[in-house]
């Protein structure tokens, strides 16, 4: 290489009032409040022009008034205009009856309005009342205890019911992991006919831990147990046990158990559980104490004096390590399930799980795409299918093909394709000749793994990449086949050296240096394999201290770490020997392969051997007839078919 899934999930039913009652008491508080607002602006303000009591005494006087309604506060009435009026009365006047009477004014008596008394008393008393709603309020919740998301409910469980009405999954969707599957199914047959194991003295499980690296499918098969089981599913994430206030997480882990115990049988799922599950003893300060605490409660639940039958505890994690020993002893959890990383046999199931969903071609074979993606997961075979999906329909295709899989294998693998990205004619030239000899090396060991694909298409932050794929799993690896690799790792810097000369040799081989300098450490320090140092272990992992894949020595002495640096010089010296003996012996067909690369840009396995095999590729969508190549003085020459010439031959470009 040239370096540059939607759960419905409900509560518990019962415990709290209807959700329609509920939210009609709350528009009917919106209704009030809104005539309180509208009685408060508009209530009880008389109709009509206001005028003074001497002035309307005056009009009635004169003859200008035809009629009024009399109350104990007001006075209005209409003029002989039809215009509307209104005064405030005098209530000590005895001679405002007669006076109408003289003049001819028809009045009438007005019913005292309460209306007035009643916003009044409102108005002083509403603060009142809003306080002791709030009083009633949180009285009540205090009483019930709160749910989970109340406001005096931090202290309940946030352990959800798995429903499941739609996308229910089953062990029918779970493909890859047989052994894992195995375990689980025996429980789920414990919860269905208990006494088919109980009459020969047998007990159901008390609690299974789910091991395994990220993607595997753990919690995939806690949602499959679910669907099988017919019983109660309850999940909660173990981050949701841990709070700032001490005593919280394990009021929570009590709660829990008694929402299993109203529904047992039952089983109850903590994903992650090494956030509250950690060994106890190892730092300070209170989020420790808490979680501690926590831990302590959940062991009590688990095993403690007072049984509980019936609830099957299922916990997953990716840290089996970190996990305190008393979490993992028998009484607790009874069984670790390891979740392993799928082989090819089970990919090729977990693919033909993810392509019930897609409309494929009659081409697309399953048992390549495995084969193509060893250390995969089931996450990560579920991201394949997806990009494969969105590419055909990026296309316009109706169907999704194997061209559209390899893209997206590529894509996952290598990365996003930069075609966009600028590059000289020298370095497309120097790209090709690194990836060539990367490639013409591996054609040359025999331990070497089969290439897959040769491309000089930059992807992520390489410039160009030669992909070799194993014909199986490999779970342990030969000298001759580090060897092989060493040597591979060492063919792009040998091509540039022998093609452009000493001086032109690029920092492209910068990652096939740190790959060959990586596994030559391994063979002398942890594998044993230099003769010098024998069958001895110089380096131990600390992963705990130094972080994943750092290494400390444990024997310090510096005659023998110059040893164990002059064994490691060596072997990546012999490798780069190696490479340079093929390339040089084999100069015309790396030149051969270095011009194919700049035609085609990618070749697969397949054409790289017929290439070496024939000196021409072909291709049934390539156009037939001579193509011209360009030649490095600037002239050209037809090219029969697809047949490669020699070192002067070689494109400028692609």
């Amino acid at each position: 290489m040239r370096d540059q899934n939607d759960n419905s999930n409900g509560e518990p039913e019962g415990g709290g009032p209807n959700p329609w009652i509920k939210s009609l008491m709350v528009w009917g508080g919106v209704f009030l409040g809104l005539l309180l607002v509208v009685s408060l602006l508009g209530g009880g303000q008389p109709a009509g022009e206001a005028m003074g009591y001497s002035e309307f005494k005056q009009q009635v006087a004169a003859g200008d008034i035809k009629s009024v309604e009399l109350s104990e506060e007001t006075i209005t009435g209409v003029d002989k205009d039809g215009n509307a009026f209104s005064t405030v009365r005098v209530k000590d006047d005895p001679t405002l009856t007669r006076l109408l009477d003289d003049n001819g004014v028809s009045y009438v008596g007005k019913e005292p309005d309460n209306g007035g008394l009643l916003i009044y008393a409102l108005m002083n008393f509403l603060p009142f009342l809003l306080i002791l709603g709030i009083a009633i309020f949180a009285l009540r919740q205090v009483q019930k205890g709160g749910g989970a998301g109340g406001a005096m409910g931090f202290g309940k469980s946030k352990a959800k019911l798995l429903t499941e009405r739609q996308g229910r999954v089953t062990f029918d969707d779970v493909a890859g992991i047989d052994e894992a599957r195995e375990e689980l199914e025996e429980i789920v047959e414990f919860l269905k006919d208990p006494s088919r194991f109980s009459k020969l003295g047998g007990q159901i499980p008390k609690g299974a831990l789910l091991v395994g690296s990220p993607g595997t499918g753990k919690t995939l098969l806690a949602r499959a147990i679910a669907g099988e089981a017919g019983v109660p599913f309850f999940t909660i994430s173990g981050s949701d046990f841990v709070e700032m206030f001490v005593g919280v997480g394990a009021s929570r882990v009590r709660d829990m158990f008694e929402q299993a115990k109203k529904n047992a049988p039952c089983i109850l799922f903590i994903d992650e559980i090494d956030a509250v599950g950690r060994s106890r003893g190892h730092g300070l300060g209170n989020s420790n104490d808490e979680r501690e605490q926590t831990l302590n409660q959940l062991l009590v639940e688990m095993d403690g004096f007072e049984a509980n039958e019936g609830i099957i505890i299922i916990a997953a994690t990716n840290r089996p390590d970190v996990l305190d020993p008393a979490l993992l002893r028998p009484g607790r959890f009874d069984r670790q399930v390891v979740v392993p990383v799928p082989d090819i046999d089970g990919r090729e199931k977990i693919l033909a799980v993810h392509m019930r969903k897609l409309p494929l071609a009659p081409d697309v074979n399953p048992r390549t795409i495995a084969r193509g993606t060893p250390g995969f997961s089931g996450a990560d075979l579920a991201n394949l299918c997806n990009e494969a999906a969105l590419l055909a329909a990026r296309r316009n295709k109706r169907l999704v093909a194997m061209q559209e899989f390899e893209d997206a294998k590529d894509k996952v693998m290598m990365g996003a394709e930069r075609r966009s990205m600028v590059m000289t004619e020298d370095e497309k030239k120097m790209t090709a000749y690194h990836e060539a000899g990367h490639a013409l090396v591996s054609l040359n060991e025999p331990a070497s793994d089969p290439i897959h694909k040769a491309t000089i298409i930059p992807r992520g932050r390489a410039l160009g990449m030669v992909m070799r794929l194993p014909e199986r799993d490999n779970y342990s690896y030969h000298r001759d086949k580090m060897h092989a690799n060493l040597a591979v790792a060492m063919g792009g810097r040998v091509a540039e050296e022998i093609i452009f000369g000493h001086d032109k040799v690029s920092s492209g081989a910068s990652g096939d240096i740190q790959y060959a300098t990586d596994l030559a450490r391994n063979m002398v320090t942890k594998w044993g394999m230099s003769d010098k140092l024998g069958p001895l272990q110089y380096e131990q992992s600390q992963e705990g201290y130094l972080g994943m894949g750092q290494t400390a020595r444990t024997m310090s002495g510096a005659e023998t770490n110059k040893l164990i640096d002059e064994e490691i010089k060596r072997l990546v010296e012999d490798g780069l020997k190696r490479a340079t003996d093929v390339l040089t012996e084999q100069e015309d067909k790396l030149h051969l392969l270095a011009q194919a690369m700049l035609e085609y840009e990618t070749l697969t396995g397949d054409e790289i051997d017929q290439l070496m095999k024939d000196g021409k590729i072909d291709r049934p969508d390539e156009p037939k007839g001579p193509v011209a190549v360009r030649k490095p003085g600037g002239t050209t020459v037809p090219k029969a078919g697809k047949k490669f010439g020699g070192p002067d031959e070689a494109p400028a470009g692609a």
